[in-house]
């Protein structure tokens, strides 16, 4: 029960008082039977109330504030007579028509109206009798509405069960009142007065704690046997909310209290404290708790953060365990818990910022936009973490920064080159003098966001743990995104969300990753770039950004695409831009001396300015054309800094057919001469070689550059075309290249690096290629204009790469060498 209007006007207990000063007393049943006889006009004003209802006896205080309202009030009360009072639907309509109200309302008289000093009217009314509305007469000035009486049903005299009802009804009401704290116990003496059981239910209805529906419904109920139900329903209803109440405030004054004990401990502690290490302490501690009522962070920190605090308050300063709690407290505050930037997911202008900072590489950024697509529709990291593979200086690194800035976050780098103790990535537990925690953290503190572009460089480099753990096992967890969303470092001791993190990683050599920790990644490859490409980059890129970095701008020197060309081919041999790089920062520095030492120098460099500044050509791409020696075959090579041409030469001699392998080779490519070996003396009838000649002279095959490792199967064919050559004396097609795996079979299998090859191929001035057939499909993937001037030739057996390879002509000293050996027939089929 409510009772809120017994607050204002104290004599409402027991009825209200009159201008005279009598009382106006409750209603009894003689007042009931004389207002049923009473006849009701048939058209009555109607006064709309707000979240109100009012019931037959009782007295309300209301405040009329709309100039309808005021002027009705005015003249009712001018003329003494009655009007309808009706409720509201909706008690937000300021102005309510007819299709606003109730039907069911109660005929009231004005006991009383005065003045306030706000310009409202305040009028006491007494409900007299119900009455339902037939129709709307008009609306203008006021509401006037056709009436009829609504008289109620009563139970019979006899009707012991409705008695309960209505003793139960008086002692829950009188129960509510007691346990109350906000209504006055003056009014447990007006039910206690009331001796009508009509008048007992309107006067609790009225004052009872329900909705404004609610009451409007038991307004509505003409059988007062039913109106009791609802009415005891009811209140039993608040009884229950009211006793849940009291049950959680005496809990929390219990709880305030506990926490006033505390805080009283507290301060005693605070004192002692002082006593034995002063006191500036303090003020740390409440720092730190200050910034934790401001930390966005979860449940579980929170309440771990405030333990940890109540630890340190406890622990002497003077001992080295307060500087490792306080720094492990400081730590805990500076990480961005909740925190995250909002993302930019304007994909257009990722587009354009990919493109602004890298040339080419068109097939991963569509992946990279497919990515930040998938990640704007979805709203969560879920998806696999990007491992972008490469050589070196092709633009991994600096992809992830332009991901980054397209959308808007933090970036942070992490180098993974060398790194082998577990304790680099998973921190050290803070017991350890000089613990720290894991640079993943430490980085993601100094992001200031949970939601970072995390590169994490040269992930192929990790060491092996050498007795510290393995750091690309602890890595596991962090690129699974089906675990890091509780990644767990040791120093910290709980779990962190790292799901919110974009993770890129790039990688030199796949081979070297752990087997694991490749298969949570997508992989993501980028080839080198082509002689074109490299021009554009240098021009649009490198070239400006070198002027910049020296202080100079385009007026102080202009490189033409011919210099750039020419600079590319014989200054530079790699598939990424980073040497290239280098090469035009040395001509930078020599237009930047020049112009320090007032020298003059050409601004715009011609091809043959260029020695004079960079010095004698480093590369040459005919270096080995000379095809009068027969056994000398150009294979293509897929090595960690990109493809290169790889020159295979072999060479006879008398003895006792022994094979001789030199150059600094894998086990692998050993193998790959010694089956191109046993091929050629399978099949030497086929080939045109005599056979007593495999055990007469020794073979030794060489590949020079012999200080460079090198392994794999893709040289094979072209060991067998040098051994071909060699003992056939056949010379070898000029600006010709292959690459593919062979089988004791005579089968050519397919190899990989292909785009790497091709390039490397271009920059040798390479005019036809030799591939397994299977290694078609990796072509057509690659542009045109990378295959421009190429011609390929798509293969399955050995013997279709003799056929191309090989032509009909003998070398010049061919002749010569069977003259000398024509006791054997050598180069002659026996």
């Amino acid at each position: 029960m409510s009772f809120t209007d017994f607050k204002d006007i104290d004599q409402f207990h027991f009825g209200v008082m009159r201008e005279e000063g009598e009382y106006i007393p409750l209603m009894s049943k003689e007042d009931e039977e004389s207002l049923k006889n009473q006849d009701l006009p048939e058209e009555l004003p109607i006064l709309p109330l707000r979240n109100t209802v009012l019931f037959p006896g009782v007295v309300i205080p209301i405040t009329a504030g709309r100039d309808k309202s005021i002027s009705l009030l005015n003249q009712v009360s001018k003329n003494q007579g009655l009007l309808g009072v009706v409720s509201q639907k909706n008690g937000d309509t300021e102005e309510p028509g007819t299709e606003d109200l109730y039907r069911v309302g109660t005929v009231a008289k004005v006991i009383r109206q005065f003045k306030l000093p706000n310009g409202h009217t305040a009028v006491i009314l007494q409900g007299l009798r119900r009455f339902v509305i037939e129709d709307f007469n008009r609306t203008e000035p006021h509401i006037y509405a056709r009436v009829h009486k609504s008289d109620e049903r009563m139970p019979a005299p006899d009707d012991g069960q409705f008695k309960l009802m209505m003793e139960s009804i008086k002692d829950v009401a009188l129960d509510i009142i007691d346990k109350s704290q906000e209504i006055p116990n003056e009014a447990a003496l007006t039910i206690r007065s009331i001796d009508s059981d009509t008048f007992l239910l309107n006067f609790v209805s009225n004052n009872m704690n329900a909705e404004v529906d609610k009451k409007q419904h038991l307004l509505e109920v003409d059988d007062l046997g039913d109106r009791a139900t609802e009415v005891l329903k009811l209140l039993n209803l608040e009884a229950q909310m009211l006793e849940m109440k009291n049950e959680i405030q005496d809990k929390v004054r219990l709880d305030f209290d506990k926490q006033q004990r505390e805080y009283f401990l507290q301060q005693q502690l605070r004192q002692i404290q002082e006593e034995l290490g002063g006191s500036s302490t303090e003020t740390e501690i409440e720092e730190m708790r200050a910034k934790g009522r401001k930390k966005d962070w979860p449940e579980k920190i929170k309440e771990l953060f405030e333990k940890e605090l109540g630890k340190l308050q406890r622990v002497n300063p003077q001992v080295p365990e307060f500087s490792i709690q306080r720094n492990y407290l400081e730590f805990m505050l500076d990480l961005p818990w909740n925190e995250t930037s909002k993302d930019n997911f304007n994909l257009k202008r990722a587009e354009r910022i990919l493109n602004r900072d890298h040339y080419g590489l068109e097939k991963v950024k569509e992946r990279l936009l497919e990515y930040l697509a998938v990640l704007k529709l979805k709203g969560d990291m879920k998806a696999p973490i990007l491992c972008l593979y490469g050589p070196p200086g092709v633009g991994k690194t600096s992809l992830g920064k332009s991901v980054a800035e397209a959308l808007g976050r933090s970036y942070i780098r992490m180098s993974l080159g060398g790194l082998g103790d577990e304790a680099e990535i998973r921190g050290h537990r803070k017991t350890y003098i000089g613990a720290m925690p894991g640079r993943l953290m430490q980085n993601i503190k100094k992001a200031e966001a949970s939601n970072p572009v995390f590169v994490l460089d040269e992930i192929d480099k990790l060491s092996s743990g050498r007795g510290h753990g393995d750091p690309a096992s602890a890595m596991l967890e962090v690129l699974d995104p089906e675990q890091n969303s509780s990644f767990y470092d040791n120093y910290l001791e709980v779990g962190y969300d790292l799901s919110k993190v974009l993770f890129i990683a790039t990688a030199n050599n796949l081979g070297a990753i752990h087997p694991a920790l490749r298969d949570r990644m997508e992989i993501i490859e980028i080839n080198g770039y082509t002689v074109e490409e490299k021009v554009q980059i240098a021009a649009k890129h490198l070239l400006p950004k070198q002027l910049k970095e020296h202080g100079l701008d385009k007026t102080h020197l202009s490189l033409s695409k011919k210099v750039l060309e020419y600079v590319i081919e014989h200054y530079t041999r790699e598939s990424g831009v980073r040497g290239l790089d280098k090469v035009i920062a040395k001509m930078v520095r020599y237009a930047a001396k020049s112009i320090a030492m007032e020298q003059e120098y050409h601004i715009k460099p011609a091809l043959k300015d260029v020695p004079e500044i960079l010095g004698s050509e480093r590369f040459s791409k005919d270096r080995y054309e000379d095809r009068s020696i027969a056994g000398l075959v150009t294979g293509l090579a897929w090595t960690p800094v990109g493809g290169d041409i790889l020159y295979i030469e072999s060479s006879i001699a008398r003895g006792r057919g022994r094979l001789s392998i030199t150059g600094n080779l894998g086990d692998v490519m050993k193998e790959s001469a010694s089956i191109a070996m046993a091929y050629l003396k399978a099949h030497s009838d086929e080939f045109g070689v005599d056979y007593r000649l495999f055990d007469q002279y020794d073979v030794h095959i060489h590949f020079p550059e012999g200080a460079v490792p090198k392994d794999g199967p893709s040289a094979g064919i072209s060991i067998l075309t040098s051994l071909a050559s060699l003992f056939s004396q056949r010379e070898v097609k000029p600006r010709l290249a292959m690459t593919g795996e062979i089988t004791l079979r005579g089968e050519v299998l397919p190899v990989g690096g292909i785009k790497e090859k091709i390039l490397a191929a271009k920059r040798a001035d390479i005019k036809e290629i030799i591939l397994s057939k299977r290694n078609e499909k990796d072509i057509k993937e690659i542009r045109e204009d990378y295959l421009e001037g190429l011609t390929f030739h798509y293969v399955e057996r050995m013997m279709e790469v003799i056929d191309i390879a090989l032509s009909d002509k003998l070398v010049e000293n061919a002749k010569n060498l069977k003259a000398e050996n024509k006791a054997i027939g050598f180069g002659t089929k026996s």
